[in-house]
């Protein structure tokens, strides 16, 4: 079988951003944020009351977030420096949903920390399972391992 797909990358490559269902975004959000040392984006709050007070959208999609107003629907997070969330950068953004999660993830993360020895790895999973995390198994294969956890609402990732 032939096809027709050129050879090569065509045009330049995609910036990534990861969409993360939710039943708290915001919440879920700040705690993502802490646990990657990652920043929460800003929203701007009088773009969003222009877009009521103009009608393109009600107060009903809004809410209030650590004293602020944001859109109900969700918030996004950015590594360290990139809070405006270019689209060449990696962003997370968590949205919210009606229903709860009910299986397993097919997609999870795995948090990497460069140079990270034994007892490095066992703090920072301290400090994880201290965020919230909750352990849920583990993992070897050769000279690696990992540990399985899961965020506050059941989202898998690994460190």
């Amino acid at each position: 079988m032939t096809t027709d797909m050129p050879s090569g990358p065509v045009g330049p490559a995609y910036g990534l951003q990861l969409c993360v269902d939710s039943a708290r975004p915001h919440e879920l959000a700040d705690w993502w944020a802490e646990a990657l040392r990652w920043e929460v984006e800003p929203q701007d709050e009088e773009f969003i009351r222009r877009m009521v007070t103009e009608g393109q959208a009600s107060n009903a999609k809004t809410t209030t977030h650590r004293g602020r107003l944001v859109w109900a629907s969700g918030t996004a997070i950015n590594p360290p420096g990139q809070a405006d969330g270019a689209g060449d950068q990696p962003r997370i953004v968590f949205q919210a949903v009606p229903e709860s999660k009910s299986v397993k993830n097919r997609v999870h993360w795995d948090l990497r920390e460069p140079g990270a020895d034994d007892q490095r790895r066992t703090g920072e999973l301290q400090r994880l399972i201290d965020l919230g995390a909750t352990q849920v198994g583990s993992g070897r294969q050769g000279p690696w391992s990992w540990t399985v956890l899961q965020d506050p609402e059941g989202n898998e990732f690994c460190l």
